[in-house]
């Protein structure tokens, strides 16, 4: 039955973009293009709107968001009726951590209802159970450049250095990659030799990411676990790398699993980068669904509002 001691809620989480590279299911970065939800209880059955990126779903259908904050209440014996407004800023399908932000977001939004306080840890470990990795979920949740680190008891995130003289582009063809086909497309094994040429661009990307420096920032994006193989699911993505090298780029990898792209540059030059990218996915059409934008790194994470 619906419970109307449920009290009003209302959060807001930023994106995140992960892997950066080298950094394959360890690293993840907080952007900030977010997703706020809002509820206001109520009797009767639970009205969700959806708006923004999320306007394009069915209105009949679910969203990780409203289905988190469903389950969390019905967890308690309680049946949320009144009203939801989810409004996102953030791509779907696009590498830019859409699913973590939209389960934190109904996770917590469900404990403000229920008048809980907060506790981080319990929604990192919830949430990057469901997702399956935390790499999104750190940055998203923390904020700032997390890295997540495997645990007997867990994965464990851990910040990371991130300098203010690294800047970042994004953007996306009008077309998504859903994370499991981007997950089928690697190679269930890897050599010894790749997965020690690996361990050392992590080191390069961590150092770079740190220090803003080119090279090694060049270094720790040069990827062969995961970015050779899901760049051909992505259309125009070798001429949009092209073309953001061109802009000036330091180094431009695929944004989570795809299929947007992230280049880091000057933060002068983001804007210009963006808009390099952009154009080639566009393909010369003002009515094309694809995106492109400079961000900055968001370093506050989850907010309860």
């Amino acid at each position: 039955m619906t419970i109307g001691w449920l009290q009003p809620a209302a959060v807001r989480v930023p994106c995140s973009t992960s892997n950066l590279g080298s950094g394959y299911d360890t690293i993840g970065l907080a952007l900030d293009r977010y997703l706020e939800a809002r509820y206001e209880p109520g009797e009767g059955e639970l009205d969700v709107i959806r708006l923004g990126t999320l306007a394009s779903l069915d209105p009949d259908g679910w969203d990780f968001c409203s289905a988190v904050f469903r389950g969390a209440l019905e967890e308690e014996g309680i049946e949320a009726g009144g009203h939801l407004e989810i409004r996102s800023e953030i791509p779907i399908a696009r590498g830019l951590g859409s699913s973590a932000a939209s389960r934190l977001a109904g996770l917590e939004l469900a404990r403000m209802a229920l008048g809980l306080t907060e506790d981080r840890a319990l929604l990192f470990a919830r949430t990057a159970r469901a997702e399956g990795h935390g790499d999104n979920v750190a940055p998203c949740l923390y904020g700032g450049l997390q890295a997540v680190l495997p645990g007997a008891s867990g994965p464990t995130p851990l910040r990371l250095e991130l300098s203010q003289r690294v800047g970042f582009a994004y953007a996306a063809p009008a077309t998504g990659l859903d994370t499991e086909r981007a997950r089928a497309a690697l190679p269930r094994l890897v050599g010894h030799d790749l997965a020690a040429r690996s361990v050392a661009r992590v080191v390069a990307l961590i150092r770079g990411l740190a220090e803003a420096d080119p090279e090694l920032l060049r270094l720790g994006t040069e990827d062969e676990l995961h970015v050779p193989h899901r760049l051909p699911l992505i259309p125009g993505a070798y001429n949009a790398m092209g073309a953001a090298y061109e802009a000036g780029a330091w180094a431009v990898t695929v944004s989570g699993a795809g299929s947007g792209l992230v280049a880091l540059c000057e933060p002068e030059r983001a804007e210009e980068v963006a808009a390099a990218m952009h154009a080639v996915f566009a393909g010369g059409s003002d009515e094309s669904d694809a995106c492109g934008f400079a961000v900055r790194p968001d370093l506050e994470g989850l907010q309860r509002l």
